[in-house]
């Protein structure tokens, strides 16, 4: 018998050894309705795959917040083994009404123009993460956001996971350079010195590499999944969702490929401000020149 159930043991191990395709362990991905949202941003040119928070033997981390009631601050994994202060990374502002309006642009699926046009009407600020072919790809429509007082900021060349290339200097700086490059080519100004790693992956080294040319890392405090283009969210659960989960200091992510994001904006914009909430630019968070 003892023989038997020692095969077994052995069996099944063997199978969930199996059932990991890669290095970086998979995690559950929680409903939105649950307290927490692993989220992750928007690859270069096709839609969001499912993402969790993710740990690896090499040391690389999946971004990810805990989702808290009554309108307060996040969590997120105070296991990370450091400060990310001290990598001049940021996911939450001061405890002040505040709310920091990011989007995500990996590709153009036609939303960005109507988006622009909601924030204009609503005199709202926000930042827009691009990648280098989003620059090249949509010229108009970056030129149009730096006309309009947003910010255009970095989110790399080619979205790989920035750990994964820590060990090429000159690859991992070519990723931020480049894209700051296409983008001082289009608009004659500098890009401002705000990066969001690709997928929310980064490590300690990935984040120092990063400080190291200037930046500053920025997370995020609140995203849900908007990111799958035929599969959108329900817009009025989606509202229901956002509002219910604005925090002081938030930075908010979204993905500028969602349908649904672009048709409730406006509510999104005025439901925050009747409870007492301004939308700030990410210099107020954290100054780069």
């Amino acid at each position: 018998m003892k023989r038997i159930i020692l095969i077994m043991f052995i069996s099944l191990a063997f199978i969930s050894g199996f059932g990991c395709s890669n290095s970086i362990e998979k995690k559950p991905v929680l409903l939105d309705d649950e307290m927490k949202a692993p989220i992750k941003s928007a690859p270069a040119e096709v839609g969001l795959e499912e993402y969790a928070p993710t740990t690896a033997p090499q040391g690389t981390l999946g971004w990810y917040v805990m989702r808290r009631p009554n309108h307060e601050t996040p969590t997120i994994d105070r296991n990370i083994g450091f400060n990310l202060s001290d990598y001049k990374a940021y996911y939450i502002g001061s405890q002040n009404q505040t709310i920091f309006l990011t989007f995500d642009e990996g590709y153009e699926k036609g939303y960005t123009a109507s988006i622009l046009d909601t924030l204009k009407a609503h005199q709202v600020p926000a930042a827009f993460f691009v990648t280098e072919p989003y620059i090249r790809e949509n010229p108009d429509l970056i030129k149009r956001m730096v006309a309009e007082g947003h910010l255009v900021v970095n989110h790399s060349k080619t979205h790989p996971s920035m750990p994964s290339i820590t060990g090429n200097q000159e690859k991992f700086n070519r990723e931020l350079l480049d894209t700051a490059q296409t983008f001082k080519d289009l608009t004659g100004q500098d890009m401002p010195l705000f990066f969001r790693p690709p997928k929310g992956e980064y490590n300690q080294t990935s984040l120092q590499m990063t400080a190291d040319l200037g930046y500053k890392t920025i997370f995020w405090s609140f995203a849900y999944e908007d990111w799958l283009v035929d599969r959108q969210p329900d817009p009025e659960k989606s509202l229901d969702l956002i509002l219910k989960n604005i925090h002081p200091g938030e930075i908010m992510l979204l993905h500028a490929v969602s349908k649904t994001n672009s048709d409730i904006l406006g509510r999104v914009i005025t439901g925050a401000q009747a409870e007492g909430y301004r939308f700030a630019t990410l210099h107020e968070l954290a100054p780069v020149k």
